[in-house]
């Protein structure tokens, strides 16, 4: 089975508004990233236990923490991130959700990555490393600008680093945006998919657009998935007006665009959801 779910500040940065609209589009999980402006790793203990009670009283639930960990390019020192870290694990605890996303960290421009793999490696290798002692899931997100932009790097990390505990959030989006061809990525990496993130684009306007609306294959993808005995969640991150490296806004509007596009898609492929 499919579960929904949605990084809820591409609706709005205040909390009440993520949580009202996402229940009615029959969406019960978040993918938590931010509220109140401020990134979920940088939020004051005080602010996440009123978050977290918003959630048990609304039935909610997080697909995961939806860190920024590994954004950070790879000559920056790693020790302060690791500090960070320790923090993204010690809240997937508090929210009995032992699921982080994470990155595999932003190669200098006009570097060539290969010049950094022993580097990329080894802090992944420490970062699921801690993650395994502390019995959590962390999903390695492709994206532009990062190591593991394509798919062979990302194959790569997930093949050395060699963890039960790391596996691959896969964005096609994000795939279309540096080249690589979407259907050949999810070839090389299916088997090790463990959470998808909605996200389409249109490599002709270059603008992401719903599911099912550009070059992402996720009507096709997500069929393939669950043939294959995928059963996780699907996480939408529709970035429909605005796209940064950090942010992505919807907003209600256009995120009800995006939540019936994919329900849209589970319905035609006839893929059971909640």
């Amino acid at each position: 089975m499919i579960v929904l779910s949605a990084f809820a500040d591409e609706i709005s940065q205040d909390p009440r508004a993520q949580i009202e609209t996402l229940a009615r589009h029959g969406i019960r999980h978040i993918e938590f990233r931010a509220i109140h402006g401020t990134n979920v790793l940088d939020l004051s203990d005080a602010q996440h236990e009123e978050f977290r009670d918003l959630l048990r009283a609304a039935g909610f639930g997080l697909s995961a923490i939806g860190s920024p960990i590994g954004k950070i390019r790879i000559t920056e020192p790693f020790g302060p991130h690791l500090d960070r870290f320790e923090r993204a694990l010690d809240l997937a605890a508090f929210y009995d959700t032992p699921r982080v996303r994470v990155f595999s960290f932003y190669i200098p421009p006009g570097d060539e990555p290969e010049i950094h793999r022993a580097e990329v490696l080894a802090r992944m290798r420490e970062l699921a490393a801690r993650a395994e002692g502390r019995r959590v899931s962390l999903f390695l997100e492709n994206e532009k600008g990062i190591y593991g932009d394509h798919a062979s790097r990302v194959s790569q990390i997930l093949d050395v680093v060699d963890s039960p505990w790391l596996s691959h959030a896969f964005d096609p989006a994000n795939y279309l945006e540096v080249g690589q061809d979407v259907r050949e990525a999810w070839s090389l990496l299916q088997p090790r998919v463990r959470h998808f993130h909605v996200k389409d684009y249109d490599a002709k306007s270059h603008k992401n657009v719903p599911a099912g609306h550009g070059d992402g294959l996720i009507p096709e993808l997500l069929g393939r998935a669950v043939r294959d005995g995928y059963e996780g969640f699907a996480v939408l991150e529709p970035h429909l007006v605005v796209a940064e490296a950090s942010f992505g806004f919807t907003g209600p509007e256009r995120f009800a665009d995006a939540a019936t596009a994919l329900r849209s898609i589970l319905v035609e492929q006839e893929i059971e959801f909640a």
